[in-house]
């Protein structure tokens, strides 16, 4: 019988009354590997950068360049963090890596933690083990102590890496200074799993345990973008976590004693994770859910109502998030975009495809960050959609007269209408921002910059349909993927030169840096329809194929 298996054999009591440490093995099987692989990403990426820098600004004059182009830039400071010590490889690899490998870190530490904790007791994987000697926050402190296990693999492959890199003679950093970076790299990991861990205790289901913590995450890198961008607020970087992070100052002028409220707030996450668990029944949740409620039938009057209901909370969430970037981009985008105008830093939003000066440039970069957002939101839409089966609520459904393909395409219509209706609503709030400071960027301009981030979601949602028809179990894992390459392709591409061939794998890549320039709408309707043919061979696979579980 294996270690997750819910169903009671002879003697499989007892085998659990002496499996006190099964939730550990389990979590660790499947953090570790997830660690070793993107330890490699974020190794190979902080290699390619230290490289890149001793390979393309080879003399004095290209550094100095350099440093006058980005040194002291606010718009640049807002998207990639402040660049110090540009003039080193040290400092120029802090600023083309350190705030990607801090969002991804976070990514993944938020997706981890609420799988191997909220994922693992909606699936039943804990009911058996939770008959034996082991309780509910015994289990939890076992989960944790396997992601702690994927957090210290992580950091090992990373810190290798950059070890192995350091000792490149032109490259030339100690090893000491080369294990900070990767702890600083890191350490939003380790936040964002203690994040993820507390969610998990707060919310009915992994995906509302995954949205807190990613609202939690787009709170504070607004807040930070906000304390970079030169608006005299930066005493603000030490609100958010993020900035705290940033203020590790790896590399650059080593701050080291940042370090303690990072170990602090992790610690009273995963102390008031722990607690909470110990409160709560197995599968229950600390905040109401919907079923604790009076009935409510409103929509229920078929399958397409059912998936607006059970999808609502995310839209809302979803057109919240993205108002609040939006007028956080608004609101800083008059000073720095004055910062373009007067700088060399226009070649870098060249090369993301802003070309000129001003707000305009700076909200054509900005606007990245909402492609990105949006791009999310439909990995999640992807991920919602894979879990009404793999928990086997779909069942239930397809058993009345529902056909496949009708619960499909409703899931379809919606996801478009969220998505459109998101970007729509960043654009709106985006203007807001920019029309309370007076920079001259027109609604309808806004409006079409926010329409022009939705094709690359619909292509991405497309390639979920694919995996969902295809490869089921990994149809989350997918997009992610897809999505978390197109992101690092696009920030390798700012500060470099990247080939053409690498860089036309991003869907980022594809996106026209709208309202910088007039949208790419033969672009758009590309993506679009690598979306729609995508969706049709998946729905095509997904009629066919038998439904299955976890």
């Amino acid at each position: 019988m294996a270690p997750w298996s819910t169903e009671a054999t002879p003697g499989s009591l007892l085998r659990v009354e002496h499996s006190s440490g099964v939730v550990l093995t389990q979590a660790a099987r499947k953090a570790l590997p997830l660690g070793v692989l993107w330890g490699c990403i974020f190794g190979v990426f902080i290699s390619s950068s230290a490289i890149s820098y001793v390979s393309i600004y080879k003399t004095l004059a290209e550094r100095t360049h350099l440093v006058t182009a980005f040194g002291s830039d606010n718009a640049t400071s807002a998207l990639f963090g402040p660049g110090s010590l540009l003039g080193t490889v040290g400092g120029f690899t802090v600023f083309k890596s350190f705030m990607a490998l801090i969002i991804l870190g976070a990514i993944w530490g938020l997706l981890t933690a609420t799988r191997l904790l909220r994922g693992e007791e909606d699936a039943g994987r804990w009911e058996l083990m939770l008959t034996g000697q082991t309780t509910s926050r015994g289990a939890t402190a076992q989960a944790l102590g396997g992601l702690a296990c994927g957090v210290g693999v992580l950091w090992a492959v990373t810190a290798a890496l950059t070890v192995a890199t350091g000792r490149y003679p032109e490259v030339n950093i100690a090893p000491v200074p080369a294990c900070y970076f990767a702890l600083a790299a890191v350490a939003s990991a380790a936040m964002f799993v203690a994040v993820g861990a507390l969610t998990s205790q707060l919310a009915a289901t992994r995906r509302q345990a995954a949205a807190y913590a990613g609202w939690f995450l787009g709170v504070c890198y607004a807040l930070r973008m906000i304390a970079d961008a030169g608006v005299g607020l930066h005493w603000l970087v030490w609100v958010p976590p993020l900035g705290w992070i940033e203020e590790l100052r790896p590399l650059t002028n080593p701050q080291p004693l940042t370090l303690l409220p990072i170990i602090g707030f992790i610690a009273v996450l995963i102390v008031s994770a722990l607690h909470l668990a110990g409160r709560r029944d197995l599968g229950a949740a600390t905040l109401s859910d919907r079923d604790q409620r009076p009935s409510a039938l409103r929509l229920l009057f078929g399958q397409v109502g059912l998936s607006i209901r059970l999808l609502g909370p995310t839209f809302i969430g979803w057109v919240c998030a993205l108002a609040i970037t939006g007028t956080a981009l608004g609101l800083i985008a008059k000073s720095a975009g004055a910062s373009i105008s007067g700088s060399s830093a226009r070649t870098v939003f060249s090369r993301l495809g802003a070309t000129g000066i001003h707000a305009r440039a700076f909200l054509g970069v900005s606007f990245l960050i909402v492609a990105v957002l949006v791009a999310f939101a439909a990995a999640g839409l992807i991920g919602a959609a894979r879990s009404e089966e793999a928990e086997g609520r779909l069942d239930h459904l397809l058993v009345r007269p529902i056909a496949r393909l009708s619960w499909l395409a409703g899931r379809v219509v919606i996801a478009v209408a969220v998505l459109v209706s998101a970007a729509v609503m960043a654009g709106a709030a985006t203007w807001f921002g920019t029309a309370s400071q007076g920079a001259a960027v027109s609604f309808a301009t806004l409006i079409e910059a926010g329409v022009n981030v939705v094709p690359p979601a619909l292509c991405l949602f497309g390639v979920g349909v694919l995996a969902i028809g295809i490869w089921p179990k990994a149809a989350s894992w997918v997009v992610y993927a897809v999505l978390g390459w197109s992101l690092l392709i696009e920030i390798a591409g700012a500060a470099t030169n990247t080939s053409h061939w690498l860089a036309d794998t991003s869907l980022s890549h594809q996106l026209a840096a709208a309202p910088a320039v007039n949208p790419n709408w033969t672009a758009g309707a590309a993506m679009i329809g690598i979306g729609f043919v995508c969706t049709a061979i998946g729905a095509a696979t997904f009629r066919m194929r038998d439904i299955r579980g976890a």
